[in-house]
């Protein structure tokens, strides 16, 4: 899902901190932070370590290997995307679990890649100075050239996935190296039922009883990797005011925007999105409610509408909080007023602010047609997204890299070919009754008489359109995709696929309206946010976090609980309070965990903790991210965040707001007692090349 807020990283940072705050890059570690408040100071050899130890899902999440012979493990519903494309009417892994108790067992996702951090370089200079003194239009293209050009001679000369980061909104530019696995193969996973215990009403609750955990194997030549760098398994797990990490990749977070581009989230953009996210859920859980194949079909579709739609409105909430908003009032005048004082920066960023707000104007009146045609809400299917990446992939490909649009340059192909041309399986009746409901949408918000409406439509009704056009579509065949790629423009053209014909139709009037984002509004912001950035610097030092960018950082906190409605909650939950809380539930989903976990109830240590709550700093984007001690052992694994800590996009608190875990000692209590997976729980944390041979 793509909603045309602003897609920049920002400088979370006013200055003092506030409590445990910071995701902290890991090539510039708070170590004076925790040397003063923890006495701790993690060494450069204890950073590395982690940095290698940690994974990022391309389907969005993170991880961390856990073994020497490429275990690596994150939560169930990060992994759920390959069970869902491995799993058939005969088969449901998400509903019924996986072990392969061999690794001759071991099932190859479909079109998984994991990410590896290998190394960090700054390239702001060169990102700058390719800009310097261009107007905004020519800025933009010189920025996207070189940007593109670095990214191809860093993978050429080292064959690692290359990625030019935003920083600080535009105040740096990094180039971050990765290595890359694509022959993923699934060692576990628990059913969905103890995975995501207490479903969508406990879901962002605190206390939690959920097994939310998932294993995987990389391997490089059809072997399994031999991992150098992989977490140790506590034997304890995580203990009361524990001083605890988390190594992870949070999405996204908006901690420094104006309050002009607060407000226009506020009582724009988010209640936007919760109306497409409301209509979503209804519609798939309509369609879930037809039969048993349906629902096995449409349920990490529903699963994600359901957790992007709560996380909204919390974050929603936090906006419309004044105590909030009156604290980044305060911030941002703070901030102005210290800029003002300061001729030089007055004269370099005292406009920045405007800038921001005439930005937002042009987003204003171009919001929805770019919502609905570039970010394709209007075409909410997989076929269309595969026409349309096939599409562009042909047309950008014609061009010298330095042009091509960012997610077609030349060093990122792979990764993108890998998903168009993926084997996971497509559902045409989804497909169709989702198309026609965003057809309805784009009828409703463009308007009947829209041209580019009635061109779509064609004379027939949503249904009628969306019907013909996956009924008619021949993208469904893999190997159809690949003809039309390696056939090129000629291919393209002459095509008769509706999809492919309707992708070329919608084409040009959202490349037009990309065309004015880029130039009006992300660049206009990237300049902008950009000054304000080097003058939190001068005021403040260069010692700062910049927002979450989906790339690796670095949090920590302690293990505590909080207080909520009066009551004391504790900072963790045990193994025999998921049967109490199942039994205060009447058994009934979803509060109704796996017959097999009743089966072994005797045999498992009820006092075991389950899962336990910190004030590491965490946003989406960091489920699965490992939790170590100082020892850089694995003490649990992070799976959500309460309901006070939705409003960390905004502003940091540790008052309330926690991050949730799963603890390092059920892990292996559930695996050896409930899954009978001895050999999988001997495997975790070992430096053991034969493992499973």
């Amino acid at each position: 899902m793509v909603f045309t807020t602003v897609l920049v990283a920002e400088s979370p940072l006013q200055s003092p901190l506030h409590g445990d705050e910071g995701m902290w890059l890991m090539n510039r570690p708070p170590r004076k932070l925790l040397r003063q408040r923890y006495g701790f100071e993690p060494s450069d050899a204890w950073l590395e370590h982690l940095r290698r130890s940690s994974v990022r899902f391309n389907s969005g999440g993170s991880g961390s290997f856990v073994s020497s012979n490429g275990l690596v493990m994150t939560n169930h519903h990060v992994g759920a995307d390959c069970l869902q494309k491995l799993s058939s009417s005969e088969h449901d892994y998400i509903r019924e679990g996986f072990f392969a108790r061999q690794q001759a067992e071991e099932l190859k996702c479909v079109d998984l890649e994991i990410n590896v951090l290998v190394d960090i370089d700054d390239v702001t200079e060169r990102v700058e100075e390719a800009v310097a003194g261009l107007d905004a239009a020519k800025a933009r293209t010189a920025r996207r050239a070189v940007m593109n050009t670095i990214e191809q001679e860093s993978f050429a000369e080292t064959g690692l996935r290359s990625d030019v980061v935003t920083l600080y909104q535009g105040g740096e530019y990094h180039l971050y190296r990765y290595k890359k696995y694509t022959d993923v193969r699934l060692v576990f996973a628990p059913e969905k039922d103890v995975a995501f215990f207490g479903g969508d009403p406990d879901n962002f609750e605190f206390p939690r009883f959920d097994l939310d955990i998932c294993f995987f194997r990389v391997y490089d030549d059809g072997e399994p990797a031999k991992t150098e760098h992989f977490l140790r398994w506590s034997e304890s797990g995580a203990g009361d005011g524990e001083l605890v990490f988390v190594s992870g990749h949070p999405g996204r977070t908006n901690r420094l925007n104006t309050m002009a581009h607060l407000k226009f989230l506020r009582d724009r953009t988010y209640p936007m999105q919760l109306n497409l996210l409301r209509r979503r859920e209804v519609l798939l859980k309509t369609y879930s409610d037809r039969s048993l194949e349906n629902a096995r079909r449409a349920q990490d579709d529903l699963f994600t509408e359901q957790n992007r739609r709560k996380a909204r409105l919390g974050g929603l909430a936090g906006l419309q909080d004044p105590a909030i908003m009156g604290r980044k009032l305060r911030q941002e005048q703070a901030l102005r007023q210290a800029v003002a004082k300061d001729k030089k920066l007055a004269a370099s960023c005292g406009e920045s602010w405007k800038q921001v707000e005439t930005s937002l104007d042009v987003l204003a009146g171009i919001q929805v047609q770019y919502n609905l045609l570039e970010a394709m809400l209007a075409f909410n299917c997989e076929l269309f997204h595969v026409a349309r990446g096939v599409a562009r992939l042909v047309d950008e490909s014609t061009k010298p890299n330095a042009e091509r649009l960012r997610e077609y340059s030349e060093a990122g192909l792979e990764s993108l070919k890998q998903q168009l041309f993926s084997e996971a399986p497509v559902y045409k009746d989804l497909e169709t009754i989702k198309l026609a409901d965003s057809l309805g949408m784009f009828v409703e918000m463009a308007g009947a008489d829209d041209p580019l409406v009635k061109q779509v439509l064609d004379g027939r009704s949503p249904v009628e359109c969306a019907t013909e056009l996956i009924q008619g579509t021949r993208l469904v065949d893999v190997a159809f995709r690949r003809e039309l790629v390696e056939g090129g423009q000629d291919a393209i053209e002459s095509c008769d696929d509706p999809l492919i014909k309707l992708a070329r139709l919608v084409d040009g009037p959202a490349r037009k309206l990309r065309k004015t984002f880029e130039e009006q509004v992300d660049e206009a912001q990237r300049r902008a946010y950009g000054q304000i950035a080097k003058a939190q610097f001068a005021l403040y030092g260069s010692d700062v976090y910049p927002d979450a960018t989906f790339t690796l950082r670095l949090a920590f906190g302690v293990v505590k609980g909080f207080r909520e409605r009066g009551e004391e909650i504790p900072p963790w939950t045990t193994l025999a309070g998921a049967f109490d809380h199942s039994d205060a539930h009447g058994g009934v989903y979803p509060f109704q965990l796996p017959g097999r976990w009743w089966d072994h109830r005797e045999d498992l240590d009820g006092e075991t903790p389950f899962n336990f709550v910190c004030t590491a700093d965490i946003i989406g984007g960091n489920s699965g991210s490992p939790v170590v001690n100082r020892k850089g052992e694995l003490v649990g694994i992070i799976f959500d965040g309460n309901i006070q800590s939705l409003v960390l996009d905004f502003a940091y608190s540790d008052e309330q707001a926690r991050a949730v875990s799963v603890h390092s000692s059920a892990i292996r209590e559930a695996l050896r007692k409930v899954y009978d997976a001895e050999s999988l729980a001997d495997e975790l944390g070992r430096d053991d090349q034969a493992v499973g041979q």
